[in-house]
């Protein structure tokens, strides 16, 4: 049972292993292109370009002007043909208002996009790094599961020459397996996040069809200095225009309660007084009698109170993320730093560990003991260094500009 989770282990790491040992048909991909194709190729965008296009049509709405109307009439009383234009016009301030309202609001679906696209990029980003991560996990099981088998039967020889016990060999034995178990569960689990690669690159998740090209490697150590209170983030400057356009509707609104009148031009013919055609000129003002637009003028007031409230909400979110985004990092690098050194000491002690047991200078639970302290160092600094990456995607994503 061991051996086959050892098997099983080794097979699925092929997989995932580097481009110096890639199988047939797959590509080593870059984070930059993994990142790229995610942006180029994934359908998590769909929603929000949607949104830029009917943000763009409502632009075009705004902006166009009613349509005259040509109405034709007869009637028995001279004159007895009646044809008149009926032409609608909007005032200047009216019509200037609803078009500052929709380029607002293209703005801020501009802005939306721009935000959507910048958090298509983190995950991918951060989704590039756990691949990483899982793959050096399933490296650092695997390896640690051989080392136990080697350990495992160096036990054996041992109880062999009459230096250990049965009690040394069933727990070497049952370390072993429990190490095989673990190996196979991590190589399972890194090319799942392989897939997981793959599905938002655009590509089949069927089948492993890449190879990470990039190492697991910390961020540098300096802070960006665009990180914290330079410029408002994408969210809040989309929020600012959803206030601007709300402003200019209600705006529109109060303007429009004298809605816009129209012209009318026009001929009649058919009086025997006056032959020929007679000329038509008239205009058709609305009159606000019965509706004074209090129901679209509460609406928009509305929409105004909640954009504003959204700005609001903007503002302190998006100041928490960064701060925390900010610490995240810090805190993640600080513990790369340590556990450099723990690791290094942990790899020595446990080398040591090894030779004195092989020379009977050392117990066998000793020996487990400091495997068991350099496993651990070195998933906990590659856990760390996933961490710290992932905060500096998170940072990138957070301070993103309108085209990054």
């Amino acid at each position: 049972m061991r051996i086959a989770a050892l098997r099983l282990a080794g097979l699925v790491l092929l997989l995932a292993a580097p481009p110096a040992r890639m199988a047939r048909g797959q590509a080593p991909v870059t984070r930059a292109a993994a990142v790229d194709a995610a942006v180029r190729r994934g359908t998590r965008l769909t929603i929000a370009r949607s949104d830029s296009m009917e943000a763009e049509a409502q632009r075009a709405i705004a902006r166009a002007r009613g349509n005259p109307t040509l109405l034709a009439t007869y009637s028995k009383a001279v004159p007895t043909g009646h044809f008149t234009l009926d032409i609608p016009f909007d005032a200047p301030w009216v019509r200037g208002s609803r078009i500052r309202a929709a380029d607002f609001a293209g703005d801020a679906a501009r802005l939306r996009f721009a935000w959507a696209r910048a958090a298509v990029r983190f995950e991918a980003d951060s989704t590039y790094t756990r691949a990483a991560a899982a793959e050096a996990r399933a490296r650092l099981s695997h390896r640690t599961a051989v080392d136990a088998e080697s350990l495992f039967a160096l036990v054996r020889v041992r109880r062999d020459a009459g230096d250990a016990s049965e009690l040394d060999v069933a727990v070497a034995e049952v370390s072993a397996g429990q190490l095989a178990n673990v190996s196979a569960e991590d190589s399972i689990a890194a090319v799942g996040a392989l897939l997981d690669v793959q599905r938002l690159m655009g590509m089949p998740g069927d089948s492993v069809h890449i190879v990470l090209a990039d190492s697991l490697a910390p961020p540098a150590d300096a802070v960006p200095t665009f990180a914290f209170g330079v410029r408002p983030t994408l969210p809040v400057l989309a929020a600012t225009a959803s206030v601007s356009a709300a402003r200019a509707s209600l705006r529109f609104q109060h303007r429009s309660i004298l809605e816009a009148p129209s012209l009318q031009l026009g001929v009649e013919r058919g009086d025997p007084a006056a032959p020929g055609w007679l000329p038509l000129i008239g205009i058709a003002v609305p009159l606000p009698f019965f509706d004074r637009r209090r129901g679209q003028v509460a609406l928009a007031s509305a929409g105004l109170v909640r954009a504003e409230a959204e700005l609001d909400l903007a503002r302190r979110e998006s100041d928490a993320s960064l701060a925390r985004a900010l610490r995240e990092r810090t805190a993640a690098l600080d513990r790369v730093r340590r556990d450099s050194r723990l690791l290094a000491s942990a790899e020595r002690v446990l080398s040591l560990s090894v030779v004195a047991y092989r020379e009977g200078a050392m117990a066998l639970p000793n020996v487990l003991e400091a495997a068991r302290a350099a496993r651990e160092a070195l998933a906990r600094y590659i856990d760390d260094v996933a961490a710290a990456l992932t905060a500096d995607a998170g940072l990138r994503w957070l301070t993103a500009t309108r085209d990054p």
